[in-house]
């Protein structure tokens, strides 16, 4: 008990309260006490007054020169922003144009059957008819993964998103099933078309998608459907389901209406008819 008694008595050490008092006696409060002291403390807090006064007068000056920068930014930004829209809405006009006259010129080319089934597999034709209709929606506490990867084929991410694994095996399983077209988002699938991921979207041919995602598949709709969720793709979609959350639903459905696709060439070959010169002696 002594000892804290003499901590609580002498909470300051000997020799700072023994400078303390000497300080005290000498009358030095911190201020200066010559004339050439306070002269130079004086000027000192004039020149940092004046310093921070030009430095607010030539702030306020600078603002309006800020502000026009800053909206005639805003401005080319908006003005190219159009210009893109334009031109993106100039592409898709002729890319409806080219798709346009694909169709027009295999409806003419003899008016074969063949021609019209080509342009129907390509992809290059629109096309309706009886199918079924698949949504594919991510979990409802989807998070995102920790390095955004899409899930490989050993194992399932926890994150409850769809990935485009995942869709890449929904088309093919729909092919698979006996498909005859299908699109995505309203976006036709050709042989051409690549499902492919940007961090956590999903791109169709470079263009993104946004969930729910619904496939058309058009087919003997009944038929389809039973053979898709019967198959193996069909099964993998399902375990999803269960284990992660993901949402589906399948319906069969009357009548699909898929658009073409755009910018697909339809090349036909024709048999020869010239007789080879070769082997001949």
């Amino acid at each position: 008990m002594s000892l804290i008694t003499n901590v609580m008595d002498h909470s300051l050490d000997d020799g700072y309260a023994e400078a303390a008092e000497r300080k005290k006696a000498a009358g030095d409060g911190g201020m200066p006490k010559t004339l050439r002291a306070k002269l130079g403390l004086a000027a000192g807090l004039v020149l940092a007054a004046l310093v921070v006064t030009v430095g607010a007068a030539q702030a306020r000056v600078a603002a309006p020169v800020v502000a026009k920068e800053r909206q005639e930014l805003v401005d080319r930004i908006d003005r190219e922003t159009e210009t893109a829209d334009k031109l993106e809405d100039s592409v898709d006009q002729l890319r409806e144009d080219v798709s346009a006259r694909q169709r027009e010129a295999l409806k003419h080319s003899g008016g074969s059957t063949e021609s019209e089934t080509v342009g129907i597999l390509s992809g290059a034709t629109a096309v309706h008819g009886p199918g079924v209709k698949l949504v594919v929606n991510d979990a409802k506490d989807a998070g995102s993964g920790g390095d955004g990867d899409p899930r490989e084929t050993t194992g399932f991410s926890d994150t409850g998103r769809v990935r485009d694994r995942d869709m890449q095996r929904v088309v093919n399983g729909l092919w698979e099933s006996g498909a005859e077209a299908v699109s995505i988002n309203g976006q036709r699938l050709t042989a051409l078309s690549a499902i492919r991921a940007a961090g956590d979207a999903i791109l169709v041919d470079n263009k993104p998608l946004v969930p729910p995602y619904t496939v058309l598949a058009v087919g003997d709709g009944q038929r389809l459907s039973t053979r898709f969720q019967n198959s193996a793709d069909g099964l993998y979609l399902n375990a999803l389901q269960e284990s992660y959350g993901i949402r589906t639903g399948i319906s069969v459905e009357d009548d699909l209406r898929l658009p073409a696709a755009p910018s697909v060439i339809v090349r036909t070959a024709q048999p020869s008819t010239e007789k080879s010169e070769k082997g001949t002696s």
